[in-house]
This record gives C-alpha cells, sequence and structure tokens, in this order.
C-alpha cells in the first residue's frame, strides 16, 4: 500500500478528512484547491490553523477583481459541509450576486441595541426628555430577548415571543410594541437597516381598558369640600386597624393638614385643564394675571399659552410669592452655601389624602377606579363639552396639537346621533300609545 505523503504547500486534490490530516503549515500561507468545487479551497496558516473559503471573481474578464468569502474553520466544519457553501456560494455568483460583500454587510449590520441607540440619540435630539425616558425604559425592556440578534433578522415571531412573555403587564406590553415599531420605522427611513417588512406588523395588541375618568358634579362638590376641609380644620384619621399603635393621638387631635399651595395646584389643575407638569414646574415670570394668560416656555408640546379663567386668576392673586415657583418645593443648598430653588415635585401624599376624603379612591368608588391628578384635565375638558363647546375649542384650550387626541371626548357630546336616537324613540312611543318618559 502506497503511503501518501503530507501536504506542505499549494497543491490541488478533492478537500476530504483524510487530507486534512495530511495538511502540514508551511514558511508562509498557502491554499490547497478542491478539485471537485472549483474556487472551493483550505487556507492553510504558517501557525497551523486552517478555514475553508470560497475564491471567485466578481465580473467579467481578467480585469475582474478576486474576492474571498470565508466559510468556517476546519475544526467546526467538515468537508461535505463547506463544499455544500461553496456551492450555494458558486451558484449566487453565476446568478450576478456577490457572497463575500453580502457578508460584510451583513457582518455591519447594526444590532438591536446598536439600533436602539442610535433611534434614541434622534429621539433625544428631537423630543421631550420624559419622552426620551419613556422610549429608552420600553425599548430597554427588549433587549434582553433582542439585544444582540441583528436588526434586521428580527422577525414577527421574536416579537411575538417577547409580547406574550409581557402578558401580566399588558399596557406596558403594548407600549414596548408600539415603540419598537417605530424605531423600526425610523431605522428604514434613514436607512440605518435595509427596506424590509417592520416586524411588529400584525401583532396584536393586549385589549386595554380606558384610563379616562370623568368626574360627575356630585363628585366635584365632594373633591372642593374634601381640598376645604384639608386647607383649613384638616382631615380626620384613623390609625390603620392592621397596624398596633400604642400611643395614637386623640381623635380630636387626628387631623392631616396641606399648605395652601398644594389646595391651589389641585384647583389650578381642574380649573385650567393644564397637565401636571404645567402647574408644579410653573414661574412666576410665565404668569399674566393683568391680561390673565399663563405663557409657557417648554410643555408637552413646546410653546403653549394657557387662559386664565377668573376663579383661576383669583387663585393666583391670592397665592404668595415664596420665590420664583409658583408652587415652590424644598430649597437645595448648595455646596458653596447658596440656596437653589425648585419647584414641588409632585402631591402624591396630599392628593391621596384628599382623594380618600372625596370617595375616589379606587376602594371605595363605585366605578372601581381611582382617580388621578391627571384625570382633572379629562373633567374639565367634558365640562367644556357638555356645555356645548366644540371639540377645537376644547383642543385649543388643552393645547392639543393634532384633532385627534380630542376627539376622545366626542362621546359625552349632544352630537346628532344621539338627536337622532331621541327623535326614533319618541315616534315609536307615539305609535306604541305610551306617554313620553323624561
Amino acid at each position: 500500500m502506497r503511503k501518501e505523503l503530507p501536504i506542505n504547500s499549494a497543491t490541488s486534490s478533492e478537500i476530504t478528512i483524510n487530507l486534512l490530516k495530511r495538511i502540514e503549515p508551511g514558511e508562509s500561507e498557502y491554499y490547497v484547491s478542491d478539485t471537485t468545487v472549483s474556487g472551493f479551497v483550505i487556507r492553510v496558516r504558517p501557525t497551523g490553523g486552517m478555514s475553508y473559503y470560497y475564491i471567485y471573481r466578481f465580473g467579467s474578464g481578467r480585469s475582474a477583481p478576486t474576492r474571498k468569502c470565508s466559510i468556517g474553520s476546519i475544526k467546526k466544519v467538515t468537508p461535505d459541509e463547506a463544499r455544500k457553501v461553496a456551492r450555494k456560494y458558486a451558484a449566487e455568483v453565476v446568478n450576478g450576486g456577490d457572497p463575500a460583500n453580502d457578508k460584510s454587510v451583513d457582518k455591519a449590520a447594526p444590532t438591536f441595541d446598536m439600533l436602539k441607540n442610535s433611534y434614541l440619540d434622534s429621539v433625544d435630539a428631537k423630543h421631550k426628555s420624559a419622552t426620551y425616558g419613556l422610549y429608552s425604559h420600553w425599548l430597554g425592556l427588549a433587549s434582553p430577548a433582542l439585544g444582540r440578534k441583528k436588526a434586521k433578522d428580527v422577525d414577527a415571531g421574536d416579537i411575538e415571543k417577547l409580547h406574550v412573555g409581557m402578558k401580566g403587564k399588558t399596557t406596558t406590553a403594548n407600549r414596548v410594541l408600539s415603540t419598537i415599531s417605530s424605531m423600526y420605522s425610523w431605522g428604514i427611513s434613514t436607512k440605518q437597516i435595509p427596506k424590509m417588512d417592520n416586524p411588529c406588523g400584525g401583532i396584536k395588541k393586549y385589549a386595554e381598558d380606558s384610563r379616562e375618568r370623568y368626574l360627575t358634579r356630585e363628585e366635584l362638590s365632594r373633591l372642593g369640600d374634601a381640598v376645604r376641609e384639608a386647607e383649613t380644620g384638616g382631615i380626620p384619621w384613623d390609625p390603620a386597624p392592621e397596624k398596633k399603635v400604642k400611643h395614637a393621638p386623640k381623635a380630636e387631635n387626628r387631623r392631616i393638614t396641606i399648605d395652601k399651595f398644594s389646595a391651589a395646584a389641585i384647583r389650578l389643575f381642574i380649573l385650567t385643564g393644564a397637565r401636571r407638569g404645567e402647574i408644579l414646574k410653573l414661574k412666576w415670570s410665565n404668569v399674566d394675571l393683568e391680561r390673565g394668560l399663563i405663557f409657557l416656555d417648554d410643555s408637552k408640546t413646546r410653546k403653549k399659552t394657557i387662559i386664565l379663567n377668573s376663579p383661576a386668576q383669583f387663585i393666583l392673586s391670592e397665592l404668595p410669592k415664596m420665590g420664583i415657583y409658583v408652587i415652590p418645593g424644598e430649597p437645595k443648598t448648595l455646596p458653596d452655601g447658596s440656596i437653589h430653588e425648585r419647584p414641588r415635585s409632585d402631591l402624591k401624599r396630599p392628593w391621596h389624602h384628599i382623594r380618600r376624603r372625596a370617595g375616589l379612591d379606587a376602594s371605595v368608588d363605585n366605578s372601581n377606579v381611582r382617580v388621578r391628578i391627571h384625570d382633572l384635565r379629562h373633567t374639565h375638558a367634558s365640562v367644556g363639552v357638555e356645555s356645548n363647546l366644540s371639540l377645537q375649542i376644547i383642543g385649543k384650550l388643552l393645547g392639543h396639537t393634532q384633532a385627534k387626541t380630542t376627539e376622545r371626548y366626542a362621546h359625552l357630546a349632544d352630537d346628532p346621533k344621539r338627536r337622532a336616537s331621541d327623535l326614533i324613540g319618541s315616534k315609536i312611543v307615539k305609535a306604541m300609545g305610551d306617554k313620553p318618559r323624561r
């Protein structure tokens, strides 16, 4: 039996496992070509490392550039597996393809996290900081599952799996889905990723209960009573039965009071329909009491003017000026000893007690929906709609930039459908001989 000699220089032979055992490194790099598939080679390095490649010319003629397309290491891929890949590349070249360039583009393609970071840079530059914070949070929830995957390779199955995995928090899951969809639309339009179907398309969102809450006249009355009580004598409280309080104050001394600024803020929310941040961060320099206007330099919808009605003007005129902010917070002492004024950060504690006293907390509210501060804005709009003000006017008062945002209040209006229904009902009652009821 003839002993096969080792290979240590350029040669041609069918690449097999037996051939791999005979290859030895030389003083310089060389290639062993396969005799069954043209362009299929083994690259042999002086260190002994060996990898499969497919070498071809891109274009026609001898001047066409030579390209090398890596297939893999001999330690991870068998000769037959590598040969199949080489044949696939050869077919692509025959059809005008350029597999080496395609692999290079694929390697440089951004991952989900890379696309996320670029998108957030754009959001940070063009949107409010609060918007950036929300988008960053929602996209961050997707990173553990999708972060390292190529953005162009994320498909509807990946998104559906992520969405289903968040079924315990349906609202958050829907926000994550919407934000990912926006990110992909941006990525495609800015050519950060190749043109493709948005992987979020067709993914069904979870049903969400509407969080819009409108206070009735009776509830508004209870709210007003609670605010007045809290800022004067105080709201009575009882020790929680589950807590063992040894030395609780006497009943007549168990009162919770709120300061005049907290009371004013709550009243201004409902009288103006302003957002929470627009009142809590309001500066006196933005208030024009003489003309009854508030000029906001940087609201959620950028510059905005709020019209002050007479009750709101009165509240502001009676409020003492304790600094630059209308609703002042706790000032901060800086290292150099100077005092830094800050606005009130929130109204969680006073609102909790007032809401509970007014019977608007989830534990006692018949609708089982806890009233939020933002619902005071909804109530402001609902009162306007019920007073037959147009949705266009309501939208302008609230500072909506899109008519669609105001349309959520349309069902509160006495619109033509209601009048038509009343007309039909009255005719039916008359035909049946019944007496109309009001």
